[in-house]
């Protein structure tokens, strides 16, 4: 390949640069679910022999393709629409999971792939010998695409603009081919010119500048015409056209908001803030915004909640709020936040290459950091560091690592580095859902490890000097080749902080980037007070799965009598003893206050310690400085004093889940002046509310008293004359509201010596129910209403059943009576005065399904179902769906596992029918190790189908479906399923006997990927000899081909020329192939057999003859077409010649 010497390093799998990419939809119609446009890529050629253009282009209609105003063939192949072809009854994920990340590799733009393959017409060779410019035009059709761009149009009298209709494009990484033909590649940048043509009642929002909008003469429609003169990525191109009300943000007149009609007020509210976001992001930066502006648009049936593109990003209309509500605040604006710092990276600086996602992750990741650092404080920032530790260590622990910079060699040598997982981490369509928000976790969390070895400032100046980079880049408009500056890679990453800082982080990647695995330290020590030295002992567990041998520096800090000590201790072998010395001798008599880690000095009652040894408590790794897994061993009173004197929020937080194990009168009393402490951050009050309800409860038999927090939440929030009235709500103090919030939901999981709840608890929640008043309050109280319902559901106990009785709702006990009484009348409520976000819904829906669970109530899953109706706000439904989930695993009732997995099909909101699979994994009906009756043979066929065929238009629903069925299933072959009838062939090559071939593939029985099990439609170029016209062999030639290493070899070398140019089809008879799925004649003189073998694949269940005779009528048929074709050339322009007349017959129209 011809490079230019400005490429630092980019070596484009594409043997052509794209340069600008014109997208104009001219016909967006919202009744039939349509949209009609064109496309036009200018491309220079950077090989003199270019003849295939490989775009990529997933459910569009194409019509036409012209290179230079010239007619051009073009073929149209998925793999991934059907991923296994062999109506083998094999079933084993083991052999789906290889095909599928071989199907998606066959159409990766990063490895020069595509489904559409088109064929430079002969008469431009001789132009594309001299590397001149070509113009690609495509003309296409979307028809009720069901991914890629989302149709939200509710069912209400009016016109679309009336009714609220609205369409906006969504995905999972890049997804862009869903909705027009281009190179759906984060490393291939261009500038844009992007034309909708929609009702003049509508508003289009794009990336880039709005340059003008045209109404048409009858002044019925408008066009909108963007230009994106920044080189941006296709998979950051996006749109959403709806009847949007328009806000320009008053304090940036360069930023808009969008959001639905009659929402403006709240769309004020809550975006108000954002320039304070943009003034921070370019301070610590110092960096300018890189685009010349920025849109909101906030819709409903989002995909995510947060989705960023160039220029503009795309929000849940669930995150606008009023000044009332007090949750959802902080929640939006970092939602706002996270949007903002990805436009600069992710959108504005792209990556070369999948394995440097992790790159774009954790910077934004950690600059969002920062903000929430600055606006929330250094405390809500540890505690978010320390949250998403906690998370991505059991994670890792539970499924065996996370690797975020995968390499994979060529070689057969161990060639899948995460072969623990049950999917392919080569490519992101690949990778399961969670394994992606786990990966985006670690990325930000490794960049914190990198600040901590380097420096913030340092680290803000790589950063800046990225940007500084991509922003020349960008400005150089005619000279692309320069635009690589704009793709950031790990390598050049690695070159810019050692360039800057001067520091090698070399072991530090080695350790966390490219490899996976967290450290489990197992710490433990003894006072020697001889030496007055501290014997500290800190063994590793590095065999576990999802471990790794951790060999570095640790940081230790010791608290003791005379101040706080910090230590740094080198980890080299397993298990290690330290000998640190003390500074104070052991003072028990003296009386003198001690300092701490920020320099306070505070009076402690030390009656309690040791009276031998100066420690009060012992820190590993304080400063979370290593992702890893600490248990530590030591005396109650060290928790106690951490717990009151240490100022920092994770070491309280830690103490308290330490002092769990303790339930002495000692621990109580540190609890409880935590909860009083006025100071103390008000989550860590929230975690010892619940802490101490569980040492009250480990106590029940010993504790005196009113019930545990009882007495301190009558002294805080109740009149001061009549203690069970709660004072009328005022929550301006948040800190107090949380805790009001939290204290009864914790107090209703107190038990009295027979396990019941305390009757004076019921009773003092429903107190606050009834006397619950916010007249005066300038916040609503629906979170806190939402919390006593949660209250009332966690002081419910099992039901004690006396001879069997049945339950009825005649015979309840009198305190669920109660309970279901108010539930009831919340629920009633509801519906006449809906509350924000319906939290009293959600709450009322999760406490039914408690009382059921619990014998109270009969158990039946109708009520959940109505509310999991299309129709209702999404959290209601949500909480719905969960309650029949948990139906369906207590009562085995294949008959709602049936109704949800309809729904996964069905549902018309994409992120429903996601996460009701997201649901059924985390809490199945059952699991590959269980009997069950849920477990056959008709549900194998189900989840197969659905993940092998029903989820090709959305990579994240396929991703979910492979997790549910693992998590069912596991990876081998299920075992409801009858054995193969075939028995065992020896294999005399491998030595080695093997299942029978025609039952499970060649490629897999030798541990080889197969390759892309695919409909191969026109990918029977250069096979023309493959197939024998017997119809025996061509049975067993066909599994053997479409599992031959010599497919993908064929599929990804087409970039040859024929060898005999002259036998090609007249270009007028090519031309006007519409992506039909039979005429396969463009490319070569096709011989019959390869016609055949696309017909026996579909119809392999006929009999012989009758195929053969279907074979001929088709043979002739096509003959008969191409004339027709010459006639008339627009005779195809309706054909079903979309992908999906391409599926197999299954699924074809």
């Amino acid at each position: 390949m011809n490079r230019k010497k400005g490429d630092k390093g980019f070596e484009s799998p594409r043997p052509y640069k794209l340069t600008h990419q014109v997208v104009c939809i001219n016909n967006i119609n919202f009744q039939r679910k349509s949209v009609v446009g064109y496309v036009e890529l200018t491309i220079f050629p950077t090989v003199a022999n270019l003849n295939r253009i490989k775009l990529n282009s997933k459910q569009c209609r194409i019509y036409r393709v012209r290179v230079n105003d010239l007619e051009a063939a073009f073929i149209y192949n998925d793999p991934t629409l059907e991923v296994c072809h062999h109506e083998s009854k094999q079933r084993n994920l083991n052999y789906f999971s290889n095909a599928y990340a071989a199907a998606v590799s066959a159409v990766d733009p990063d490895a020069g792939n595509g489904e559409l393959c088109i064929k430079v017409p002969s008469e431009l060779w001789k132009h594309v010998d001299e590397l001149k410019v070509l113009k690609v035009h495509i003309n296409f059709s979307l028809d009720q695409p069901k991914g890629g761009l989302h149709f939200v149009v509710p069912n209400m009298e009016g016109s679309m603009a009336e009714r609220g209709a609205h369409v906006f494009s969504c995905g999972y990484q890049n997804s862009t081919r869903f909705w027009f033909p281009c190179v759906d590649s984060h490393s291939e940048l261009c500038t844009w010119k992007l034309e909708y043509t929609v009702d003049a009642a509508m508003v289009a929002v794009s990336n880039g500048d709005l340059v003008e909008t045209v109404y048409t003469h009858d002044m019925r429609k408008k066009t909108f015409h963007y230009m994106l003169t920044i080189p941006t990525a296709a998979s950051n191109i996006s749109l959403a056209i709806g009847p949007f009300e328009i806000l320009v943000d008053p304090y940036m007149h360069e930023v808009t908001h969008f959001c639905l009609p009659q929402l403006l007020p709240l769309l004020k509210h809550t975006t108000s803030y954002l320039h304070e976001v943009f003034e921070f992001y370019e301070e610590i930066l110092t960096c300018r915004y890189p685009y010349s502006c920025f849109k909101t648009v906030f819709i409903d049936e989002a995909y995510v909640e947060v989705a960023a593109y160039a220029s503009m990003s795309i929000f849940s209309t669930n995150l606008l709020h009023s000044a009332m509500i007090i949750d959802e605040t902080p929640l939006t604006r970092r939602c706002l936040a996270q949007a903002l710092a990805q436009q600069f990276f992710g959108c504005f600086i792209s990556r070369m290459s999948w394995s440097d996602e992790w790159v774009l992750k954790g910077i934004s990741g950690y600059i969002y950091g920062l903000w929430m650092k600055k606006t929330f404080g250094v405390n809500e920032y540890r505690h978010w560091i320390k949250q998403e530790l906690d998370q991505i260590v059991a994670y890792e622990l539970k499924t065996g690592g996370v690797l975020l910079h995968p390499i994979f060699g060529g070689g057969k040598e161990k060639d899948n580095p995460a072969s623990h997982l049950h999917f392919s981490i080569k490519h992101p369509h690949t990778l399961s859902w969670e394994y992606y928000t786990m990966f985006q976790c670690k990325a930000h969390l490794v960049m914190r490890l990198i600040e901590n070895r380097i420096s913030m400032e340092f680290m803000l100046q790589v950063f800046n000097k990225l940007l500084s980079l991509a922003s020349t880049a960008s400005s150089q408009k005619f000279q692309s080749h320069m635009w690589s500056q704009m793709l950031v890679s790990t390598s050049g990453f690695l070159k810019s902080i050692s360039n800057v800082s001067g520091k090698d982080i070399q072991p530090l990647i080695k350790q966390w980037v490219d490899q996976s695995g967290v450290v489990k330290f197992y710490g433990s020590f003894a006072f020697n007070r001889k030496r007055n030295v501290l014997e500290l002992e800190i063994k590793q567990d590095y065999t576990s799965p999802g471990t790794q041998k951790y060999v570095g520096p640790l940081k230790v800090t010791v608290q003791e009598l005379d101040g706080s000590f910090n230590h740094t201790l080198q980890i080299e072998e397993n298990s290690l003893k330290h000998d640190i010395p003390c500074h104070s001798k052991s003072r028990r008599n003296k009386k003198k206050k001690i300092p701490l880690m920020n320099g306070e000095e505070v009076d402690m009652d030390l009656s309690a310690m040791d009276a031998d040894s100066p420690l009060l408590w012992i820190r590993i790794d304080p400063d979370m400085s290593v992702l890893r897994k600490v248990e530590f061993e030591q005396s109650d009173f060290m928790w106690q004093y951490q717990l009151r004197y240490e100022r920092d929020v994770v070491a309280q937080e830690e103490a308290i889940l330490a002092l769990e194990k303790f339930p002495t009168p000692a621990s109580r009393l540190a609890l409880t002046d935590i909860l009083e402490q006025e100071q103390c951050f008000y989550r860590v009050r929230m975690l010892a509310c619940f802490c101490l309800a569980k040492i009250a409860n480990s106590m029940v038999s010993t504790w005196t008293g009113p019930p545990a927090m009882k007495s301190l939440f009558t002294r805080m929030f109740c009149c001061k004359t009549c203690p069970n009235i709660v004072k009328t709500n005022n929550f301006m103090n948040f800190q107090s509201y949380f805790l009001q919030k939290t204290m009864p939901v914790a107090m209703a999981l107190l038990r009295d010596v027979h396990n019941l709840c305390p009757k004076e608890v019921l009773m003092f929640i429903l107190d606050l129910i009834k006397y619950n008043d916010n007249r005066k309050n300038k916040f609503s109280d629906n979170y806190y209403r939402a919390e006593l319902i949660d209250a009332l559901a966690n002081s419910v106990t099992p039901a004690v059943s006396v001879n069997n009785e049945v339950r009825t709702l005649d015979n309840l006990n009198p305190d669920v009576r109660l309970i279901l009484e108010e539930i009831t009348r919340f629920l009633n409520m509801e519906k006449l005065l809906p509350s924000y976000r319906h939290t009293i819904t959600v709450s009322c829906l999760k406490a039914i399904r408690v009382l059921q669970k619990n014998g109270h109530v009969p158990s039946d899953p109708a009520l959940f179902k109505s509310y999991a109706e299309y129709g209702h706000f999404i959290d209601v439904r949500i909480a719905a769906l969960e309650a029949v989930v948990d139906y369906t695993k207590v009562d085995r009732s294949y008959e709602e596992l049936q109704w949800l997995l309809t729904m996964v099909q069905n549902d018309p909101v994409p992120y429903i029918r996601h996460k009701i699979l997201d649901m059924l994994t985390k809490n199945p009906p059952f699991t590959k190790n269980m009997e069950s009756p849920l477990c056959n043979e008709a549900l194998v066929d189900q989840l197969w189908k659905l993940m092998n065929s029903g989820t090709s238009h959305d990579w994240r629903l396929r991703c979910g479906a492979v997790d549910l069925y693992f998590t069912l299933f596991g990876l081998s072959r299920p075992s409801c399923l009858p054995l193969p009838e075939l028995g065992l062939v020896l294999n005399l090559k491998e030595k080695k006997a093997v299942l029978n071939p025609t039952i499970i593939p060649e490629s897999v029985a030798n541990n080889q990927e197969p390759v892309n099990s695919t409909n191969n439609h026109g990918q029977s170029v250069g096979f023309q000899n493959t197939f024998s016209n017997s119809q025996e062999e061509e049975e067993i030639d066909m599994d053997t081909v479409h599992d031959s290493q010599a497919f993908i070899y064929h599929h990804l070398n087409m970039l040859e020329r024929p060898s005999t140019p002259g036998k090609e089809q007249s270009s007028g008879e090519m031309n006007m192939h519409p992506v039909s799925a039979a005429p396969l004649s463009v490319f070569s003189k096709e011989s019959n057999s390869s016609k055949h073998s696309d017909h026996h694949h579909h119809h392999h269940h006929e009999h012989k003859k009758k195929k053969k005779k279907h074979k001929h009528k088709h043979k002739h048929k096509h003959k008969h077409d191409s004339k027709e074709k010459e006639k008339d050339p627009f005779a195809f322009s309706n054909s079903p010649a979309s992908a999906r007349s391409i599926r197999s017959p299954s699924l074809s129209d």
